[in-house]
């Protein structure tokens, strides 16, 4: 079943339960889903550039969450924060920051990296090898400390 489908379903349910949150995310997840085919070809979505998608709503709510903590509005940021737990619900399992230290050196050592000046070889296969399982930010920083520590 495809991402879409998925959030249909999800968006069915979440109004039969009168969970207001929950569809205001899925309906939000649904929009981005339909600007991102029309903006296409009008051909459907692989599954990373739906990972993508939601990857990016999660990191904008993130931001926003921060933002109106940052302004002494709780109440706003615990709307994102619960807008986040939905969207993450579509993503793929994440890896345990163990686990993506475990991936980066793979990486470092299948790369021959050997140290700083050596990020952006290491991050272009990262990125792709970990699209979906981490966010870049921490891929990035998971990267950098181990690689100035060769």
């Amino acid at each position: 079943m495809s991402l879409e489908n998925k959030i249909n379903e999800a968006v069915k349910a979440a109004m039969k339960e009168k969970n207001r949150v929950a569809l205001d995310a899925l309906r939000a997840v649904k929009a981005q889903i339909l600007l991102q085919k029309t903006e296409g070809k009008g051909t459907e979505l692989t599954e990373e550039q739906e990972v993508a998608i939601l990857q990016r709503m999660v990191k904008q709510r993130r931001d926003s969450a921060q933002q109106f903590s940052a302004q002494n509005r709780e109440d706003l940021a615990e709307v994102e924060n619960a807008q986040i737990e939905v969207i993450e619900k579509f993503l793929p399992e994440q890896l345990s920051p163990e686990e993506l230290i475990a991936e980066i050196e793979r990486i470092i050592a299948e790369t021959g990296a050997a140290g700083p000046q050596d990020l952006g070889k290491v991050m272009g296969v990262a990125t792709k090898s970990l699209a979906g399982k981490s966010d870049g930010k921490s891929i990035s920083e998971t990267a950098r400390r181990l690689l100035a520590a060769l």
